[in-house]
């Protein structure tokens, strides 16, 4: 089945297209573990955060390659690998262990595996055969070699997703046996290879991407959005660091975005996986770069007002769809059901496959379409509303969107034009219903349930030398940044 890949990068004022493509014909690995059981057909269980959770391990830990620790970016259409996907996968294997999902050891096997395979990668400047340059990576990799998918690009945010989980993984494996001293070693070495320099302007603004037919990617990644992770490991790096002056380049376009939407102030980024991906690994409650001390909050509590202005767009529902309210929103970056232009209550609308929805109606691609891994990413900002979404999106619907894995990606009740499809199923009495899980998105849920439920990575993370060193030359100050690691 095609479809198309996009990644949907708001950067400046405009949405930026990185990527697109066809699915290929990479073979999904066999799985490595038993799945966890699928919900029998028209049963809605009351949800429950832990077995949501231990769902939402098994996307990694049964469909990742276990020779090389590649994680599909979807499942279970056979596709490409996602770095991006790794990345979460890294931060995922050592939430297993706290909850006994898999032990230490096996654990720490499939981390090595990973590491070993990305510090032994081939990386050159060549189109063909390489599985990244200058230390950062290609955005997908095939599932079996490692090697560039097609024309996809060098992409600096997804290295960088990457590589949060690759420290996250130095931090935590931190006992004194080989096995674990190997980890720290592997991550290390990945971490330092990095040229953030060769990536950066002179201000030390960081390109979106590069391939090697092109050269760099026009646009830098200028705030706010998902990519404050980048600078802070920029700007972290013990050999190749980004300038001083890289976080005033990112911070420099932040006036434009600081406004009132639907009763909150905040720094506004439309889908919520903006306000959500650097949280996964940066704990921001009390720390504050010049900006938010000047404004007198910290990004933790703008993540917060983003959350409540998604539920207040639900609650006005101003596009009039179907399900939207107080208990159900979720609209961020997700599959979709058709790109397609079709008449729904009498008006026409433009309906889109993937695409990076967010909360200013049909500008910012709200089509209806719903995604839960936008109020589990939520949790630990808001978790007296993001709580009660997830349990009525299962309450109502989990008969079609709750499965193996948890959550698929997304849903749409106000979609039924079956003929129309370019992904998905049509459920009666629901609407349209992804059939596929995300990568990137199964990661984000699996990872805020836990920042939520024990704060793991937050503490494993704010041990890590290299981001509390990014932090600091960003200008952060404050909280648990001004005490002992």
């Amino acid at each position: 089945m095609n479809r198309r890949l996009l990644a949907a990068l708001w950067s400046i004022t405009t949405v930026v297209l990185l990527a697109s493509g066809c699915a290929g014909d990479a073979r999904a690995p066999i799985a490595s573990a038993p799945a966890p059981a699928v919900a029998a057909s028209g049963s809605t269980p009351a949800l429950s955060i832990d077995d949501l959770e231990r769902r939402t391990f098994g996307y990694f830990w049964a469909t990742a390659n276990p020779r090389n620790g590649l994680v599909p970016d979807r499942y279970p259409t056979p596709t490409f690998a996602s770095i991006a996907a790794v990345g979460f996968a890294l931060t995922a294997y050592p939430i297993g262990v706290e909850r006994g999902y898999v032990s230490r050891n096996d654990a720490i096997a499939r981390v090595t595996a990973t590491l070993r395979f990305f510090r032994d990668a081939a990386q050159g400047p060549g189109a063909a055969g390489m599985t990244g340059y200058k230390g950062f990576y290609y955005h997908f990799l095939d599932m079996n070699t490692g090697i560039r998918y097609r024309n996809t690009e060098l992409s600096t945010i997804d290295t960088s997703l990457f590589l949060a989980g690759v420290l996250f993984c130095e931090s935590y494996f931190d006992g004194p046996d080989p096995a674990e001293r190997e980890v720290r070693r592997l991550a290390d070495e990945i971490y330092r290879r990095v040229d953030w320099i060769w990536a950066s302007s002179s201000d030390g603004a960081v390109a979106l991407g590069w391939t090697p037919e092109a050269g760099f990617h026009p646009l830098r990644w200028r705030g706010y959005n998902e990519g404050m992770i980048i600078y802070l490991l920029g700007l972290g790096s013990p050999t190749m660091p980004l300038p001083a002056t890289a976080w005033q380049a990112w911070t420099s376009t932040y006036g434009s975005r600081w406004g009132t939407q639907y009763g909150r102030t905040y720094l506004e980024f439309p889908p919520l996986f903006g306000h959500q991906f650097s949280h996964v690994w940066v704990d921001f409650r009390g720390i504050r770069d010049a900006f938010m001390r000047d404004k007198g909050i910290d990004y933790f509590e703008n993540s917060r007002r983003a959350t409540y202005a998604q539920q207040a767009y639900a609650i006005a529902d101003p596009m009039g769809w179907l399900g939207y309210g107080e208990r159900i929103w979720g609209i961020s970056a997700s599959d979709g059901p058709a790109d397609a232009t079709l008449t729904y209550s009498g008006k026409r609308r433009v309906f889109h496959g993937y695409a990076a929805r967010g909360i200013d109606g049909a500008r910012t691609y709200d089509d209806g379409t719903l995604a839960p891994n936008a109020a589990a990413g939520s949790l630990p900002f808001a978790p007296e509303i993001a709580l009660l979404a997830l349990e009525e999106m299962q309450r109502r619907y989990g008969s079609a969107i709750y499965s193996t894995y948890g959550f698929v990606d997304s849903f749409n009740p106000s979609f039924n034009y079956s003929v129309h499809l370019n992904g998905g199923r049509e459920v009666s009495g629901i609407g349209w219903v992804d059939t596929d899980y995300l990568g990137i998105d199964e990661g984000l849920i699996i990872a805020m349930i836990e920042n939520y439920r024990s704060e793991l990575i937050w503490r494993v993370m704010r041990k890590n030398p290299y981001l509390r060193t990014g932090l600091a030359r960003a200008g952060f100050t404050g909280g648990w940044l001004d005490g002992a690691p």
